[in-house]
């Protein structure tokens, strides 16, 4: 995003394991990022979900669950926020998750009417 003082904006989209959410939070506030977004989804990946056994019927799970993290920041702290997300979630095995990094065309602080970096 060009902002009116050509400043750039980032939006990463991240889906990790649920049970990372915490540390992965406490990683990002120490390098400065100052909010996210969080939502429970589901979904699949290389991994194709897999078969549980419930009440003695295996049956099939082709959706596994996942944390998304919605994390708008500068331009120049996306890299260390992408690193710092890889580094602090990753448990090296399969399912570990994705990290999307985009342009963000505008953002707005609907309280004072500020823009893009000034928003974040």
């Amino acid at each position: 995003m060009r902002g009116t003082k050509g400043n750039t904006v980032k939006l990463i989209i991240a889906a990790i394991k649920p049970f990372k959410l915490e540390e992965v939070r406490e990683a990002l506030t120490a390098i400065g990022v100052r909010g996210m977004m969080v939502t429970e989804i589901k979904g699949f990946g290389s991994q194709s979900g897999h078969t549980e056994i419930y009440r003695g019927a295996e049956y099939a799970v082709n959706f596994v669950p996942k944390v998304k993290l919605e994390i708008a920041v500068a331009d120049a702290m996306a890299e260390q926020v992408v690193d710092t997300i890889t580094k602090t979630a990753k448990t090296d095995k399969i399912g570990d998750g994705k990290i999307f990094v985009l342009d963000l065309e505008q953002a707005v602080r609907v309280r004072t009417g500020e823009s893009n970096e000034d928003a974040l």
